[in-house]
């Protein structure tokens, strides 16, 4: 699944009228970039959820999924349900067993097909160093385990893998993702990596024309 249903206030005024997920950065939409690492991946379905100016995600996305993959929307409405709202409402299409999901404004180049199929327990997170937006990081690992304290912290990625229970006692509405996860890690049930190579948030304009630069410049 990738997370695209954001309004991207920090993102304006480019999501004024564009999608964030559309905005583009090496020459291509950020969710091209998704499709493409999952088509890589071997991953031939992949549930995108809509809500911000939806028809127009629903025609960039089709102008840029890679041969065999069949995109799958999960309309929120006018407004979208968060992180976690948003997973939960697509349950129904993600199916029983644990599934992929990637954050809508991240571009990285963590081989995603060498993540397990299914997690040790109820999430398997993607965990990087520290960007200078967000010193303070998320997670502590330790010996493939996540917590949340203990030790020196890292940021989670917006690339994990999650069993669908891990939404047991949710009910439909918005509300974040980090929650669940935290109340998972303190019950010991969240594993995890260091990815140690090239992750970019592109959640602002600024980072966004800094991956676009980098990129340009053939890094990437």
């Amino acid at each position: 699944m990738i997370l695209a249903a954001g309004r991207g206030e920090r993102m304006r005024p480019l999501t004024d009228h564009t999608p964030k997920p559309l905005l583009e950065a090496g020459g291509r939409p950020l969710i091209a970039w998704q499709l493409q690492a999952l088509a890589e991946a071997g991953i031939t379905q992949v549930v995108v959820n809509c809500a911000w100016l939806g028809d127009r995600l629903r025609e960039g996305v089709a102008a840029c999924t890679p041969p065999g993959v069949e995109v799958i929307f999960s309309d929120e409405g006018e407004r979208a349900l968060e992180t976690g709202g948003g997973i939960f409402r697509a349950l129904p299409l993600l199916g029983d067993a644990p599934f992929l999901v990637v954050n809508g404004d991240v571009w990285c180049d963590c081989p995603l097909g060498r993540l397990p199929e299914a997690p040790l327990g109820l999430a398997h997170l993607v965990l990087v160093d520290n960007p200078p937006h967000h010193p303070r990081g998320d997670f502590v690992l330790r010996r493939g385990r996540v917590y949340n304290a203990g030790g020196p912290r890292l940021t989670y990625g917006g690339l994990a893998v999650l069993d669908p229970a891990l939404f047991a006692g949710c009910r439909p509405g918005a509300f974040p993702l980090a929650p669940l996860l935290r109340r998972a890690a303190d019950a010991g049930a969240v594993a995890g990596e260091h990815h140690h190579g090239h992750w970019w948030d592109a959640g602002t304009p600024e980072r966004l024309a800094a991956l676009d630069r980098w990129l340009r410049d053939g890094a990437g």
